[in-house]
Order: structure tokens, then sequence, then C-alpha cells
């Protein structure tokens, strides 16, 4: 973009991306927690805004996920005062994830997080899917913006900027996908690609692989389960609160509809109750739920609500399911925050089940590398061990990985979401994912454009690719 610039503050976590249109004029999208191996250093200091907020017009929101959001309250202390955009089940959901952040991570002063909340309030503007919303209109320059459904989790979006340098005659379409998510997905519509861009920002957390069909995944999903039922144990799924958790209870209820004998009397335990919160307002917003669902709404299922699942709210009520799912075992199906096991309820059924082999872990999306829930995954197919909250745990458990629940899209959803644009981008920024990924995607990218030089358009194509 000539003399303007673009500024990335992410990792595979902590994404927070600034488009820098003029002097005077940037736009912040995304403003969020580092987790994993990119918490290095001083935690205080990355939770620190120590980039120029003077001359942000707005920020974006991509979705509600922390390691995109986390910093908002670090943000709005270092004096932000401008609008907070973002889809309409984003602003239902955010607060409810901003409040938790809040007692975990900076206070649990009800009155101040109140405080904090109404000024998150007056500064959200809710907008709708597709339409363009100005932020900047002067002598110089236009911009503005446009969110469109990523399919990730319900609210996510990609968003579109458009920039308009009045002066010079020229005008550039910059797009952020955020985090997008694999077609097929339980509840989301898959996400359509934009009809052009000059500067895709692109996510590459599974820019080096491909995920299972959902067919595929329902099935060993499946057996999973029915494994530690025959043993007599549970199923520990690790799972954010918001996303997955609601994804798997649609996958679920499926099941359990459609299946007989062992899955007659089984508990399917939702363990957080931020998770139970989550699921309610996923309930109250229907109309942005996709087709399939719609149908069974029909049909007069409660995909998010049915007979045999069990929310634990109280904490003394988790210690005692916990202690009970240890002695009893009865086979059960749990799903608990944090989704990559680096705290919350979870980590108490890893400490109490673990060790043994009844049992078994199962994860369903991503471990960033430095997680306990990377370890688990990598040592205890071999009957390793895992440290959490300072102590050793032998690994006994069945331990398996289902990718293709993964909410993010894989190599080739990445890259469909370029091919299917009528006029390509020149320029891609690879971000939000390891090294290697990135790699993978740039090669891959760069061979798409060989064997396609001239784009849909008629027009010639080719491509820059920065990591």
């Amino acid at each position: 973009m000539r003399d303007k610039g673009f500024h990335a503050f992410s990792l595979v976590t902590g994404s927070c991306h600034e488009l820098v249109a003029s002097s005077d004029a940037s736009l912040l999208v995304d403003c969020g927690l580092f987790q994993g191996e990119d918490e290095t250093g001083n935690r205080f200091d990355q939770l620190q805004v120590d980039f120029d907020i003077s001359r942000i017009k707005a920020l974006v929101v991509t979705h509600v996920h922390i390691d995109h959001i986390g910093r908002l309250p670090y943000l709005l202390a270092a004096g932000f005062t401008g609008p907070i955009l973002c889809s309409q089940p984003s602003a239902h959901l955010l607060p409810l994830v901003i409040e938790d952040a809040l007692r975990i991570g900076f206070t649990r002063d009800q009155q101040l997080i109140e405080r904090f909340l109404g000024q998150v309030q007056k500064q959200l503007v809710p907008l709708g899917y597709k339409s363009w919303y100005p932020l900047v209109d002067t002598a110089e320059l236009g911009m503005k913006v446009k969110l469109k459904r990523a399919g990730h989790i319900l609210g996510s979006c990609y968003v579109e900027v458009a920039l308009n340098y009045k002066q010079e005659k020229r005008k550039e379409r910059v797009v952020f996908s955020g985090d997008l998510g694999a077609p097929w997905s339980p509840l989301l519509p898959a996400p359509q690609s934009p009809y052009q861009c000059d500067t895709l920002v692109l996510e590459s957390t599974y820019g080096d692989r491909l995920h299972q069909h959902r067919r595929d995944r329902a099935k060993r999903l499946q057996q999973a389960i029915e494994k530690a039922l025959i043993n007599g144990g549970t199923v520990m799924i690790p799972a954010f609160s918001i996303g997955r958790t609601q994804e798997l209870l649609y996958e679920l209820e499926g099941l359990a509809h459609d299946s007989k004998g062992l899955w007659k009397n089984l508990e399917i335990i939702v363990d957080s109750p931020l998770a139970s919160r989550f699921t309610q307002v996923y309930r109250t917003l229907k109309p942005y739920w996709d087709a399939e669902a719609q149908r069974r709404l029909r049909a007069g299922r409660h995909p998010l609500d049915f007979e045999n699942l069990y929310t634990v709210n109280s904490h003394e009520e988790h210690e005692n399911t916990v202690a009970y799912l240890a002695r009893s075992g009865r086979p059960a199906v749990v799903i608990a925050a944090s989704g990559m096991c680096a705290g919350g309820r979870i980590v108490n059924y890893l400490k109490a089940l673990l060790g043994d082999e009844r049992h078994q872990v199962l994860f369903v999306g991503y471990q960033a590398s430095g997680t306990p829930g990377r370890k688990i995954q990598k040592y205890g197919p071999s009957g390793g061990w895992v440290e959490m909250d300072g102590e050793r745990y032998t690994i006994r458990a069945g331990i398996d990985t289902l990718s293709g629940y993964s909410a993010h899209a894989d190599q080739k959803d990445l890259l469909n979401f370029i091919k299917r644009m009528r006029r390509w981008p020149q320029q891609v920024r690879l971000v939000h994912g390891q090294q290697e990924a990135r790699e993978a995607l740039k090669g891959k990218i760069e061979e798409l454009y060989r064997q396609h030089p001239v784009s849909r358009r008629g027009l010639r194509s080719h491509v820059e690719v920065l990591l």
C-alpha cells in the first residue's frame, strides 16, 4: 500500500492488526490475548497496549474468542474511546467474554466490572452483515468497512476495508480474514469469498494440513465415545466455552438421536458456567443458524437442549462431579474449558482421571505449542506425563485427536477462499499460524498463481506472499 502501512502484532494467538490508511487514520482489527508459547517474557508487558492509539478510528472485532479480544480492557484503559465494531451476534456474546476475562485477569470488584462493561456497551456498534459502514470521509481519504460471515463461531466475520485516496484517484480493497471456518461446520453457514481484493491478510492456523470429512469425524467421535463407554470410563473433551462446545452438543444430539443401546443413558455433561451462558445465547440467536439446524428445529428436535444433557454450575457441584466420575466408572462425556487445558475446570478432570486407562481424552481443537493440551496430545500416546499446577501426572488414559472438528479452515479451504474471488489479491500476508504452517501455505498459494496465471476476469495474476 505504498507509503501506507500494515502492522501485525500477532503470532498464533494474540491477534491484533493495524491498517494505517494515512498519517492520522488507521483501523485496528482485533486486540487479542497471547496464549501458550506466544505468552513469553513478562506477561504484564504483553498485555500492555504499546502502540499509538491516537489515529485509530475504530476497532473491528472479527469474533469473540479471547485470543482476539482479550486485551480490550487494556485498550480502553489506554484511552481508546472510538467505536468497537462487530456483528450483531457478537454484540450479544462479547460482554460475557469480557466479563469473564476481567474476573480472571483484571479484577473481581463487581462495581468496577459493571462500570467497564457499561463503557464497552457505549462504544459497541453492532453491524449487519454485508452493509458498508463509513469511518472516514475527508477531502483526501475515504474509508469504510463491511463484515461478512466467516463461519468460525456464531457471529464471526471477515472484514472488507475499502480505501479511497481521492486526490490520488486511487482505490484499494483490503480483506482481513479473521479466523475462517471449515465448510459443513455444525450450526454455521460456510464463508463465501469476497468478490475481489488487492491485499488479503489471511489466517494460516491449519495452513499445512487437511481436515477429515464431517462424516468421518462424526464416526470417529462416536467410536471414541463408545470405546470409553465399553470400558466404563469418561470421555473428557477440552473445549472453548464458545463455538466448539455448542458445535459438539449439536453433533452429540445427532448421535444420541440416531443411536441406541450404549447411548440410551449416557450423560453428556457441560461443566462450565460460561459455556452454559453462551449456549443460552446461542439458543436465542437461532435466526443465524444454518439451514440444516433450522430443519432439526422444525422437526421438533432441540440440538442445544436435549434430554440427557446436564450442566454443572457451582464449584461444589463441579468437585462432586469429578469425584463421582473418578470412583464410579459410570460412562459419561464431559465438555469443559479451557480448550487447551491451560486452566479452567478441565484441569481438575485431567488430574483425577488421566492416570486411569478406562478414560479417554478427546481433542477436537487446535493445541498451541507450550500448552498442557499440546503436551498431553504429544506425550500421552507413549505413556508420558504432563505437569499441571507444579505436579507431574502420568498419562494412562487414551488420547485421541479429531482434527476435523476444528473451527478453522484447513489448507484446501484457505486456498479456496482465494480461488473463489473474481479478482485475486496481488498481495497476501499470512498471519495467525505456526511458522511451518505459514511456509507450507505460502508455497501452495504461489503454486496456485503459477497454475492460474490469468484470473477469472481475464487479468494477469501475480502475488507477493509475506510471512
